[in-house]
């Protein structure tokens, strides 16, 4: 085993602060294109790969990870889900192989892994696609496992500190028949440079950038409410008091309650199926700085019946070179495991994801393939 590989992985993995799962990692068997040399070599993969970003991916990662552990049984990935920031920060300094990231690359980022990859630039490829949910805690409402109706621009109002009660004009009039308290809204968002911010927000300024003033960012960029560090920290605040209301990943949520959106004239609950609708709906960004990057540009203004609009893309983020051989074998094999049917059906089952839209999967292995192996 590499010496180098192995006190990198190590590094990234427990010098970041949270320990993801440790599990066998594997091959790309899902690649039409795939040679039995190409597998013998994943097969035969040996040391440790480390990843390190998104928060959201968790769940799902977890669940990637156990996929590969038949596939190449003596090598090991894992996974720390620092956050998006965090993650691509630290593959940025070459510590781990990729990074999962809810934000795609930068320009500045782009020109910074030159320093990292072998040759060329990072790219970014999505790997996970769901809704946000816009979570909260209300006793006799989300424990009934009811839904409250907002529109964009009363959402905006809660997290801008506008609207402060359950029982303001503006929510009880879009919720007809739902007995809302007269209870304090208590806000919960995340701490920590998030991807998942950065997707909340874009829906926000977007939709109703009249009642969403400030300018896109993965920090959150008010003093409203309390902040929680990770998806899982948003979470577990949420759970703790009667009356909060934050953005989480809709994998993680659990039994809180949810928004339904409105789209158009109807409200929309949250659902893998409904967001699924959105990117189908959404165009690739054509004008991102890169060779092949795969960057979805969410319309988050879609009219398509039964669509939920707020959706993070999620991405992995390689480079197409790396200085150590046995690193690019592992990438290559990682983003077309996690992107193939069965990858993405171990997600939807872990992680109540939505697959990647048919008229992406193409382009997908095409990024992919660009990954020097040998």
């Amino acid at each position: 085993m590499n010496n180098h590989m192995v006190t990198r992985s190590l590094a990234a993995v427990c010098g970041v602060g949270l320990l993801a799962s440790l599990a066998a990692c594997g091959d790309n068997t899902a690649a039409p294109e795939s040679t039995s040399a190409t597998k013998d070599g994943v097969a035969s993969l040996t040391g440790e790969y480390a990843g390190a970003g998104a928060s959201s991916q968790q769940t799902a990662v977890e669940a990637w990870i156990e996929g590969f552990r038949s596939q190449a049984p003596n090598a090991t990935v894992a996974y720390n889900p620092s956050g998006s920031g965090a993650g691509v920060s630290t593959f940025l300094t070459g510590s781990t192989v990729w990074a999962g990231s809810d934000k795609a690359l930068s320009t500045e980022e782009i020109e910074q892994s030159k320093s990292v990859c072998a040759s060329g630039t990072a790219f970014d490829v999505p790997v996970y696609v769901s809704p946000i949910a816009v979570a909260f805690n209300l006793d006799g409402i989300s424990t009934a496992g009811k839904h409250v109706n907002m529109d964009a621009a009363t959402i905006a109002k809660v997290f801008n500190g506008e609207i402060t009660r359950w029982n303001d004009p503006a929510i009880t009039e879009q919720n007809p028949g739902l007995d809302l308290p007269n209870l304090t809204i208590t806000v919960v968002h995340r701490s920590d440079k998030s991807g998942t911010t950065l997707n909340f927000v874009s829906y926000l300024k977007d939709v109703a950038p009249s009642a969403w003033p400030h300018d896109l960012s993965e920090n959150w960029p008010n003093e409203v409410g309390q902040g929680a560090k990770g998806t899982s920290g948003v979470v577990s605040t949420i759970k703790q008091a009667n009356g909060t209301i934050g953005y989480a990943d809709f994998s993680q949520v659990g039994d809180l309650g949810t928004i339904a959106v409105k789209v158009g004239d109807d409200y929309t609950p949250i659902s893998a199926d409904a967001a699924s609708k959105v990117i189908a709906d959404s165009p690739v960004d054509t004008s991102v700085d890169g060779d092949n990057r795969i960057v979805i540009d969410i319309n988050h203004k879609t009219a398509a019946t039964g669509a939920y609009p707020i959706v993070l893309v999620s991405y992995d983020i390689v480079c197409p070179a790396y200085k150590e051989s046995n690193d690019a074998t592992f990438a290559k094999a990682w983003l077309t495991y996690v992107t193939s049917a069965e990858g993405q059906k171990a997600a939807q089952d872990a992680a109540g994801t939505a697959p990647l839209p048919s008229n992406l999967t193409g382009k997908i292995t095409a990024s992919i393939d660009q990954i020097k192996v040998g």
